[in-house]
C-alpha cells in the first residue's frame, strides 16, 4: 500500500492560488479570511481560507474536503 506523502505546510495565498486552478473565484476578504466561490452545474460552492502565513492541518484538510477534491487530486494540483 502506497503511502500518502505529508501534507505541504501552505500559505493562504498560495492555497487561494491552487484553488483558482479548479475554477474557485476569489470574491471578496474580511479581516483575514478570504471568501471564494464556484459554480457548480447551477449551485453556488463557497469557501473560507484563512490569510495567514501557516494554515493548521486540520483547517487545510477541511478546505480540501470541502472543496470537493481527494487529497491525490489536490497534491496533483501544488
Amino acid at each position: 500500500m502506497l503511502k500518502m506523502p505529508k501534507l505541504p505546510v501552505l500559505s493562504g495565498r498560495k492555497l487561494v492560488k491552487i484553488l483558482k486552478k479548479i475554477g474557485f473565484e476569489e470574491k471578496r476578504q474580511k479581516g483575514s479570511h478570504i471568501f471564494l466561490e464556484k459554480f457548480i452545474e447551477g449551485e453556488r460552492k463557497g469557501l473560507v481560507v484563512p490569510n495567514h502565513k501557516e494554515i493548521d492541518k486540520g483547517t487545510l484538510i477541511e478546505i480540501i474536503r470541502q472543496a470537493g477534491l481527494k487529497r491525490e487530486e489536490f497534491f496533483k494540483l501544488l
